[in-house]
């Protein structure tokens, strides 16, 4: 089913919390609070990486950018905005953000899909494409965790080589997921990297991943996870993933 048009709905309750103002005018108030707010030492101009994780082509959806802007993400320095800025000021940055992941167009003002313009399509490699980025999963999508043609959020590696078949890819491998302990919660967690003073990793325990930097002192590592690929992937069956995988293959093939 298509979500675009309830998603046009809730980008259009947001902007009736700033009266007498068309769409364009709210996204140019949201990337004005975004400038005052988020960039500097977080967040990057347009939705860039900073010191936090870039904003920009990831995929999030209307519900999470609304849900991290107005309760914020614990355990980081992500602040919740529930209180401080305006609820018209949240309303706007939030449409701003939007746009930033294809939900709206700022020109248009129009709903938009978030899949990215590739070369042609047809058939199964098309279908495949589409499974991949697929909004109606939420964050059971695989582009919740791999980042294509610059969409998605890159929390896992590029696959470099393709599964021969769906239980290849079902069975992948996970060497990096190890179990972590932090202040007595113990979590699946992808290491991105461990030094003297710092380790940072994905918490696997929230969708979409939480990319977080706890001091070394206050981390406990210890061995293998039993988190496993399949977890990520069950919203698909089998006949779903079996175009996905054309669609790599119709990917590489276009650029070689």
């Amino acid at each position: 089913m298509n979500r675009l048009p309830k998603t046009l709905l809730l980008i259009t309750l947001l902007a009736g919390l700033l009266p007498a103002q068309d769409l364009a005018t709210v996204l140019k108030k949201g990337q004005a609070v975004y400038a005052a707010t988020c960039t500097g030492y977080c967040h990057g101009e347009s939705g860039a990486a900073g010191s936090a994780p870039r904003l920009s082509g990831r995929g999030f959806d209307q519900a999470y950018i609304t849900g991290v802007v107005t309760r914020g993400v614990p355990g980081t320095s992500m602040p919740a905005f529930n209180s401080g800025i305006s609820a018209a000021d949240r309303a706007a940055v939030i449409a701003y953000v939007a746009s930033l992941n294809g939900i709206v167009s700022p020109s248009l003002g129009a709903a938009v899909s978030s899949t990215p313009a590739t070369a042609k399509l047809t058939g199964e490699a098309a279908r495949g494409r589409a499974l991949f980025y697929d909004a109606t999963r939420s964050f059971g999508r695989c582009s919740t965790c791999h980042e294509v043609d610059g969409v998605g959020i890159p929390v896992a590696a590029p696959i470099a080589k393709i599964p021969a078949d769906v239980s290849a890819l079902r069975a992948l491998a996970t060497p990096n997921v190890l179990n972590v302990t932090v202040a007595g919660e113990s979590m699946p967690a992808l290491i991105l990297s461990r030094k003297a003073q710092s380790v940072v990793f994905y918490d696997l325990t929230v969708a979409p991943p939480v990319l977080r930097t706890v001091a070394a002192s206050d981390i406990r590592i210890g061995e293998a996870s039993p988190w496993r690929h399949a977890s990520a992937i069950a919203s698909y069956k089998d006949s779903e993933l079996s175009p996905i995988l054309v669609w790599f293959q119709a990917s590489r093939a276009a650029k070689n």
